[in-house]
């Protein structure tokens, strides 16, 4: 059984159901598929793609699973007052749908981080100092807060840019904001491991800034398995042995992206641009 990972969704349920044809076709019989993150916000159909993903994963028998994003936790946060809506968001068929509570509750149940073969899937970026292992392990620490009795507590707290590099000493919620950051949010980094959220729309760091993209900061312990992940739509589709980036911006008029595992065979979709993105890459 082969197993596909699919990029952000981000509300393109339209989209979302092109590609899930192809896999099915492609695969030939039973598919693994992996979501990594960002299934919501800025499309045009979020609740669809919610409603979609849910349904697959939970008639998959643990085929299918998708990790949270930064949107989701985003949609999370919203729906449990502990955040305002932004003026970008496309949330409020959602919000206001009559099986929201349910599909907050799948939400929540969603993890962070996952292992296929010798892949590590994850929605933004893993920290220089972390093995795979300790990204498992860190992403557990989040999923466990997520699906205890605090949880809303927690995401009042999540948002923040500090602390903006890890430290093993770090406690509470302070260890838990840099663990989500990373795996969520992160794109560039100085070369000593300083999370840097300034530049959200660039395929790489301004000139003579000194950032350099997570992936290749020197010493990363993650060099020896793939990591696959979504969150960079101007960064666009990468492919390297250590490396595997699937936004190739579905929402700003790119394609939406799925990746065989097995192979690497690449399969996708062309969208229609339904955001406007000045740092977009097509491709």
């Amino acid at each position: 059984m082969n197993t596909y990972a699919i990029g952000d969704l981000q509300g393109c349920a339209h989209e979302a159901q092109l590609l899930l044809d192809q896999i099915h076709a492609d695969a030939q019989g039973d598919a693994s598929i992996l979501f990594v993150g960002d299934l919501i916000n800025r499309g045009p159909d979020s609740l669809g793609a919610l409603r979609r993903v849910r349904a697959l994963q939970e008639a998959s028998g643990g085929r299918v699973e998708a990790l949270l994003g930064n949107h989701d936790l985003h949609l999370l946060a919203v729906a449990a007052g502990a955040q305002a809506v932004s003026p970008s968001d496309t949330l409020d068929a959602i919000l206001a749908a009559p099986d929201r509570d349910e599909l907050m509750a799948w939400l929540r149940q969603r993890p962070l981080a996952m292992m296929s073969g010798r892949c590590l899937l994850v929605h933004a970026g893993v920290l220089p100092q972390w093995t795979a292992e300790n990204v498992m392990a860190l992403a557990a620490e989040v999923q466990t807060v997520l699906r205890g009795d605090g949880w809303i507590d927690f995401l009042g707290q999540m948002y923040g840019n500090e602390p903006d590099r890890w430290d093993e000493s770090l406690t509470g919620i302070a260890r838990l904001r840099c663990i989500v950051n990373a795996l969520t949010r992160m794109r560039l980094c100085t070369p000593d491991g300083a999370m840097d959220f300034k530049q959200k729309e660039s395929a790489g760091a301004p000139a003579g800034s000194g950032l350099l993209p997570w992936f290749d900061l020197a010493g990363r312990k993650t060099s020896d398995v793939t990591v696959v992940f979504g969150h960079w739509s101007a960064l666009g589709l990468l492919m390297r042995d250590d490396v595997i980036g699937l936004d190739s911006g579905c929402v700003w008029g790119g394609k939406l992206t799925a990746v065989c595992l097995d192979d690497r065979r690449l399969l996708q979709v062309s969208c229609p641009e339904y955001k406007p993105h000045s740092g977009k890459k097509k491709k």
